[in-house]
């Protein structure tokens, strides 16, 4: 007798896109999923506290993690963004010593039509030595060829230069303007500029001759 095999249907699109927790080593900084490890660390919650009074970070990225209670229930609510699928967040840190450097988060959006968005934010020590650019566009790469993203957005506010320069860096082609598009730390609606990249967008070249972000 014979047996009748069901048909093949294609995989699910939001099978296919799964934030699947890898670590992404680029040399002298490594980008870590925040985790329940980073929770118990002193250091790391220390330097979200600082983070979160940075005046830069206070205004284009504001956190609460006023305190390291406030910073512990911040990552745990990142690591629980994993388990959920809904956003990958990256620790950025020195690969000597482990300090807390930043942060590059990539979330969806619409995730079964694989849009994404991303951002990122660091501390002043990481400033000036093309981290955010080297992890943002380590992330951007990461999500087009391992949780099949489609398109992936960033959106600043048009005062936040810094953050512009790292999405033209990262080939993240400029979109236009959204008017009073996000309330910022100060509490004030700002315009944000629009950038994104496709995935069949060529890889941008390395920058050379500008001031490193």
């Amino acid at each position: 007798m014979g047996t009748t095999m069901p048909p093949q249907t294609a995989q699910d699109p939001i099978d296919r896109r799964a934030f699947v927790r890898t670590a992404l080593d680029l040399g002298d900084v490594v980008l870590r999923p925040w985790s329940r490890e980073d929770a118990e660390s002193e250091a790391v919650l220390d330097g979200l506290v600082d983070a979160a009074a940075d005046p830069r970070i206070a205004l284009w990225s504001p956190l609460a993690a006023a305190d390291r209670s406030a910073a512990l229930a911040w990552v745990q609510a990142r690591d629980k963004a994993w388990d959920r699928g809904a956003s990958a967040s990256f620790a950025v840190r020195e690969a000597a010593g482990g300090a807390l450097l930043g942060n590059v988060a990539l979330r969806w959006v619409d995730r079964e039509d694989g849009l994404a968005m991303i951002g990122y934010w660091t501390l002043p020590a990481a400033r000036g030595r093309g981290i955010a650019t080297r992890a943002t566009r380590a992330v951007t790469s990461w999500g087009f060829a391992t949780a099949d993203a489609r398109r992936i957005e960033i959106a600043h506010a048009v005062g936040n230069e810094g953050s512009c320069r790292v999405a033209d860096r990262c080939g993240y082609l400029p979109e236009g303007t959204l008017r009073d598009s996000y309330r910022f730390g100060d509490g004030k609606y700002h315009d944000e500029h629009l950038h994104a990249r496709l995935a069949t967008d060529p890889e941008p070249a390395e920058p050379a001759g500008e001031p490193a972000a």
